[in-house]
């Protein structure tokens, strides 16, 4: 499903394109996760402000008001000014002054919700009970080491679980924790202030070379631009079992936690 990478190089595609852009139309295809909380035609006329991200939502603001979109499973945005007619899986269609913004999903789990701010009931339902962003100034090694102690499930599940830390999604965990050197199923809860501060850098560092690399397409994930994402070809053990190791040739191992694969080195992940 696209992660935290996948959300925040979608946003970077087409932000500067809708700013400032009015809604014309909102066309809606077959039901999503959620409806969409108000009236299509209530959204005509407004005029979108900016476009942000909170672990793997998009948060679009208007002028009044702002709309939730999630990817879900294997959605994908499009934006642009001469999109075909839509298609069977495209079940949001934004028109604006500017051109389309389309969410295609062949499994309908996405989602465009408005809500009238932040502080609205369903906003924070969805937003909540997100941790910090891995990539912003508040991700303190303090708090990050903090809340692990408190944890007794193994580290992989504590971040994919994104209460403590948002958006380190299933690709990105394995890939973090190999760079950290850290099993994935040591309890968190028993990781040192010291393996905390590298895993805490190797969270910041993967990610990080995702976004610049366009994410990763396993399947069908494509920017706004219609782009793929290379980050797959360069990770060091996510998708890779049996394959040796790019650092010690042992061959990697998968295990499953929670029916997610995790993909880790016997030997650089030690700890």
């Amino acid at each position: 499903m696209p992660e935290l990478p996948e959300v925040e190089v979608t946003r970077l595609s087409f932000a500067d394109r809708i700013v400032g852009a009015r809604i014309e139309q909102v066309r809606l295809g077959k039901p999503l996760r959620w409806p969409l909380g108000c009236e299509a035609a209530d959204l005509v006329g407004r005029t979108v402000t900016a476009v942000r991200r909170r672990g793997k939502y998009l948060l679009i603001d208007l002028d009044r008001g702002l709309l939730l979109l999630h990817l879900g499973m294997s959605g994908s945005l499009r934006f642009d000014t001469g999109l075909p007619e839509a298609a069977l899986h495209d079940h949001f269609d934004l028109v604006t002054t500017q051109g389309v913004l389309r969410l295609n999903d062949p499994r309908r789990f996405g989602a465009a919700v408005f809500c009238e701010g932040e502080a609205s009931a369903p906003a924070r339902k969805l937003l909540g009970g997100l941790g910090v962003e891995p990539l912003g100034e508040d991700f303190a090694l303090e708090a990050f080491h903090a809340a692990l102690k408190k944890r007794r499930a193994p580290i992989k599940q504590v971040l994919l679980a994104g209460d403590v830390v948002v958006g380190v999604g299933n690709i990105y965990a394995s890939e973090a924790l190999f760079l950290a050197g850290i099993r994935p199923t040591m309890p968190a809860f028993r990781i040192s202030k010291p393996r905390a501060a590298r895993l805490q850098a190797a969270i910041r560092q993967v990610l990080a070379k995702a976004v610049e690399k366009g994410g990763s397409t396993l399947r069908d994930f494509t920017n706004a631009h219609g782009q793929s994402g290379y980050f797959q070809f360069e990770a060091m053990v996510y998708d890779r079992a049996g394959e040796p190791c790019r650092v010690c040739g042992a061959p990697i191992r998968m295990l499953r936690q929670g029916q997610r694969a995790t993909y880790f080195c016997r030997n650089c992940q030690k700890g």
